[in-house]
């Protein structure tokens, strides 16, 4: 067999696992009031469906202090129960254990949602929601610990094989644990010992109320990352407090804190896969219980090297199930290449999360609609000619749905290859694997028998000439220069521009130029060629009229990793200055907050500024009477997400 460690069962106390992929814990926003959905059962029961060895659902609260976001699911009210049922139902039917993560957030939280006080163990405030936290009393000790009871017995009761305490990157008992954090003299601080004591305490609790039943597992924090906090020597003797117990299944890890250095949690494509495998490595040499690993596994190899070197048990791949649900289903068949890797880009999961949204995936457009049916195959029986005119992620997305509901698409790209701005983007430092996308894409195109024909520009005669039933025009957007830029301008350049000429030896910035890049866009575009710049020995400053370059950077926990990096090639960062003019080598700057002018000379400017859609092909197909939608780019110029969701939407629709 292919994967010889993938495939081998497990035992976790009363629990058997099939295979030793586990679909780890992580926040879904999928909650209502407090409770479970359909979406829910939904979500974990695809990821059942593809092949998952072990279900860990997201956290349930155990106490009404802990309330940090919104869609938080309430698992100290019983109501909660009946959503239980139908989640465990839901993926019991396909013959796979599911456990239910169970936490308090502590200090990590605000009162906004719970106008009650939020609970720590010392006054220390989180350095992202600022509040200063209540140090809680033995009795409100007591307190914590009966609600970590009663909701492991909520969710025995809801059917659930197994119970996962969160004590990791976001917990009150991580709180607790840390020196950073926990600044008490009682027997809850001090020594590691005394700091421990909490999660014993909750660990005899909770297994007093589930006996032998179920599983129990802890998830342990190896490395805080922060100054004066937890390190892997504490870890590690944490685990073997833990495994002392005599009560504890399964040790689980993670890394960082998750409003302190949440980017290391959940690391953008710019941290190495595997990068936290230390800390299960060094887990597995000290205790005998199972030892769960994770740090963005992208395929089956790399979780099978895992196993196989002996750095863990299990290995947590959540984003490469979110991508693909069939992950590893895929891999047992033998069908790697099918699998839709995850670009671990952060955009629709993590970055959704921290706009309040529920989970999606930038790639996968049922993710966080299955509940709704959306990617169901609907074969049609009157099987349609459909064109694609354009071949980046809007066009091949539209093609994979129509062709998997029975019609016969061909799809017509005007460059030699696909991709479009994808192919673009993925070709600046460190950021190939987005290219992974369209990757991803064309293999779907060609199990489904899409035809795909590159070197041909589509005007409205060559469409009358095919005759297709149905039109999808997906032709993207252009450069376009802003009003203040003269349109004679030879030493202007879009990023587009700096992205195709580099290495091609066309003119533009070259060692010892220097560089302006303007950033009206807030996202990778002005920052990515900066790097790709500066790695060319130009002398580069990024200006933006926002109060920090590349803001969106933040959502996707992009943003501190590109400091440093900003900070090592010597890119300058200039915020709050709108460009007014640019003339010779001279650009203007406003700077509003003081109304005053700047000056920059510059060798060459460099524009990451809206695009223009390219249309006139859709509108002269309307008027032509053709049977035609669009989608993409060249409706409005946005993200890739839109894109392919706009793809699905009008593919489907055939």
């Amino acid at each position: 067999m292919a994967y010889r460690y993938l495939w081998t069962p497990l035992e976790l106390g009363p629990v058997t696992t099939r295979n030793r992929i586990v679909f780890s814990a992580h926040l879904t926003n999928y909650a209502r009031d407090g409770r479970p959905t359909e979406q829910h059962a939904a979500y974990y029961a695809a990821r059942a469906a593809g092949g998952a060895g072990l279900i860990i659902t997201e956290e349930h609260s155990t106490h009404p202090t802990d309330w940090p976001y919104e869609k938080l699911i309430h698992g100290f009210h019983r109501d909660v129960i009946p959503g239980y049922r139908r989640i465990t139902d839901a993926v019991h039917r396909h013959r796979v254990p599911i456990f239910a993560q169970i936490n308090h957030n502590g200090g990590q939280a605000s009162s906004m949602f719970s106008r009650l006080p939020v609970w720590a163990p010392s006054p220390v405030a989180d350095p992202l929601f600022r509040e200063v936290p209540k140090a809680v009393t033995r009795a409100e000790i007591d307190e914590i610990v009966a609600g970590y009871a009663l909701v492991a017995e909520h969710c025995a009761e809801g059917g659930f094989d197994g119970i996962e305490l969160q004590c990791s990157h976001s917990s009150i008992v991580r709180g607790f644990l840390s020196p950073a954090t926990n600044r008490r003299t009682d027997e809850y601080g001090g020594s590691l010992l005394n700091r421990t004591r909490l999660l014993t305490e909750i660990v005899a609790a909770v297994r007093n109320v589930i006996g032998n039943r179920l599983a129990l597992g802890v998830r342990i924090c190896g490395d805080e990352l922060i100054e004066g906090g937890t390190t892997i020597d504490d870890a590690v003797e944490v685990a073997t407090i833990v495994e002392a117990t005599g009560q504890v299944d399964y040790v689980n890890t993670s890394i960082g804190v998750a409003t302190a250095s949440l980017f290391m949690i959940e690391a953008s494509m710019h941290i190495p896969p595997g990068y936290a495998m230390f800390i299960p490595s060094a887990f597995r040499k000290a205790i005998d219980l199972p030892v769960v690993g994770v740090g963005r596994f992208k395929d089956p190899l790399q979780a099978e090297r895992a196993l196989a070197e002996g750095h863990c048990d299990l290995v947590g791949v959540v984003r490469g199930q979110i991508a693909d649900p069939d992950f590893a289903a895929k891999a047992r068949a033998g069908a790697t290449d099918e699998i839709r890797l995850c670009l671990s880009c952060n955009q629709e999961c993590v970055g959704r999360m921290g706009l309040n949204r529920w989970l999606g995936c930038i790639e996968n457009p049922r993710t966080g609609r299955e509940a709704q049916g959306v990617g169901t195959v609907r074969l049609t029986p009157k099987p349609k000619d459909v064109m694609v005119v354009g071949a980046g992620p809007a066009g091949l997305q539209a093609a994979i749905a129509a062709a998997r509901n029975g019609h016969r698409v061909t799809v017509y790209e005007q460059q030699p290859q696909a991709g479009g701005q994808v192919r673009l983007a993925a070709s600046v430092p460190n950021r190939a694997e987005f290219g992974d996308m369209i990757r991803n894409q064309l293999a779907e195109c060609r199990r489904l028998g899409v035809t795909i024909e590159y070197g041909v520009g589509v005007w409205p005669g060559f469409v009358a000439e095919r005759h297709p039933d149905h039109v999808v025009v997906a032709t993207g957007a252009e450069a376009q220069r802003p009003w203040w830029v003269p349109a004679d301008a030879a030493n202007v350049l879009d990023v587009r521009d700096v992205l195709r000429g580099a290495g091609t030896g066309e003119p533009g910035p070259a060692e010892g130029d220097t560089v302006v890049v303007v950033d009206e866009v807030g996202f990778h575009h002005a920052t990515s060629v900066a790097e790709l710049l500066a790695d060319r020995g130009c002398h580069v400053e990024i200006v933006t009229p926002g109060m920090v370059v590349g803001q969106d950077l933040g959502i996707t926990l992009d943003m501190e990793n590109w400091w440093m990096r900003a900070g090592a090639k010597g890119i300058v960062q200039s915020t709050d200055l709108v460009p007014m003019g640019f003339a010779g080598n001279e650009i203007t700057l406003l700077h509003h907050p003081t109304g005053t002018n700047q000056t920059r000379i510059v060798d060459w400017l460099v524009l990451a500024v809206p695009a223009n859609p390219v249309e006139w092909l859709y509108h002269d197909l309307v008027a032509a009477g053709v049977s035609v939608e669009r989608v993409g780019d060249c409706v409005a110029p946005r993200r890739a997400h839109a894109a392919v969701v706009e793809g699905e939407r009008a593919g489907a629709a055939v």
